[in-house]
């Protein structure tokens, strides 16, 4: 059993008793179901820190267990300014009452545990913004206390995951997948024999002037040229975007660090201050890694030994799996993967959006466990809420910060539940 927070009986009266709130692990990481939606306005659900509050708990309920069969790890993404990036610190201004509520629990008010930070590199002796808003102090204790690497992608090892770069790009005939396809075809006379970003921006830029004219050139120039201009504005003058990697100076790719990931460890992803393409580009190429890493297609290399499972958290997930996504999106593929295949495999997604009714059906249908958070009457009238009785929906109009309605296989009815104040450090 896994405390999901805590109901209040006879509130306000002198025999008010607060009782835990146990969810079975079983119906949120597999085997039974999986998968986690939160839903909620922003600021005034808490979203985020829901579902921090769940991964505390799953995370000291798993610490003590011995066998690998049964064991998490998690992989969340840093979408909003520093939200995540201290999770490891302690929260210096928790007060009395957050920390009864946590005894309350039967869970320390300890921070996380075995935490690791990624950034996307960045050159700290260049003028160029930064990539991260992590202050230049923050930035360099991490690296000397072996917290944070920043991230770069090399071309031969990373061109497959270009595709990702045009998850929101309307593709009706194709011709992107069709481009995407002739760069990573290791036989192709253009693409085949390149080893750096700089010869492939220069051998797309070739492509988007040739005529079109005789069989090599199926790819009409305009098509050529729209993938052009999506491929320089990520890549060009983008260090993260590299000839090498040198671990030394706490560089490393981002696949072979979640190839390694093991049991009970936190890889936090910052992508907040990236453009949206690059988000994309990172959220995808990590969720593919995932996927791939337990469907056992790196089981030969050294140094992997993947838990049970891995819980990726999401925030902002409309960005990636709402109804409007392009029905060919890479990412929106692998994120239905994910929540259709992913329970068998130990792939589990906690995924948080302020408006449930965007996203994709196929994705909040396949969530086992739900937590519905304050919302407005308009969303409450989509037909996301038919399912719910007309008390729960005027309820969830009117609920309190770091209130949920609970809903999960093993409750007979939704659940009103509390949960206390995070654990970890919160920036202002």
């Amino acid at each position: 059993p896994l405390v999901c927070g805590y109901l209040k009986m006879y509130e306000g009266t002198k025999n008010e008793i607060t009782l835990p709130v146990k969810l079975n692990a079983k119906f949120l990481l597999g085997s039974e179901g999986a998968h986690l939606n939160i839903s909620g306005i922003s600021g005034l659900a808490a979203k985020t820190s829901y579902a921090m509050f769940l991964m505390k708990s799953i995370q000291e309920t798993y610490t003590t267990k011995l066998s690998d069969d049964d064991s998490v790890a998690f992989v969340l993404f840093n979408v909003k300014g520093r939200d995540l990036m201290a999770i490891h610190c302690e929260n210096e201004e928790l007060d009395s009452k957050t920390i009864e509520e946590y005894n309350g629990l039967g869970l320390s008010q300890e921070p996380f545990k075995q935490v690791k930070y990624y950034i996307p590199y960045y050159d700290s002796k260049s003028t160029k913004q930064r990539s991260t808003y992590l202050c230049p102090e923050d930035v360099s204790s991490y690296v000397e206390s072996s917290y944070l690497k920043k991230f770069k992608y090399v071309y031969e090892d990373d061109k497959e995951s270009i595709e990702m770069m045009f998850a929101n790009v309307e593709d009706p005939n194709q011709t992107m997948e069709a481009i995407v396809s002739k760069i990573i075809d290791e036989n192709d006379p253009d693409f085949g024999k390149l080893k750096t970003w700089n010869d492939f921006v220069e051998t797309v830029n070739e492509n988007s002037k040739k005529s079109s004219s005789g069989p090599r050139n199926e790819i009409s120039v305009l098509s050529w040229r729209k993938f052009k201009r999506i491929v320089n504005k990520a890549i060009k003058n983008d260090d993260m975007f590299a000839q090498r990697v040198i671990p030394t100076q706490s560089e490393c790719r981002l696949a072979d660090e979640l190839k390694k990931i093991k049991k009970n460890e936190i890889h936090v992803i910052d992508i907040a201050k990236l453009p949206e393409d690059k988000q994309s580009f990172v959220f995808g190429d990590a969720v593919k890694t995932i996927y791939n890493l337990k469907l056992g297609e790196y089981d030969n290399e050294d140094g992997v030994a993947p838990p049970s499972r891995i819980v990726i958290f999401i925030d902002e997930l409309n960005k990636y799996a709402s109804n409007d996504a392009p029905k060919n999106s890479p990412i929106l593929r692998q994120i239905l993967d994910v929540t259709e295949r992913g329970r068998s495999l130990g792939v589990v997604l906690f995924g948080a959006e302020q408006f449930r009714s965007a996203i994709h059906k196929r994705v909040t249908g396949n969530c086992a466990t739900h937590a519905y958070g304050r919302t407005n009457s308009i969303e409450t009238s989509t037909g996301e809420y038919k399912s719910l009785p007309d008390t729960y929906r005027n309820m969830l109009t009117r609920l309190s910060q770091g209130e949920y309605l609970v809903q999960n296989p093993i409750f007979r009815s939704l659940l009103k539940i509390r949960f206390p104040k995070p654990v970890y450090k919160q920036f202002k």
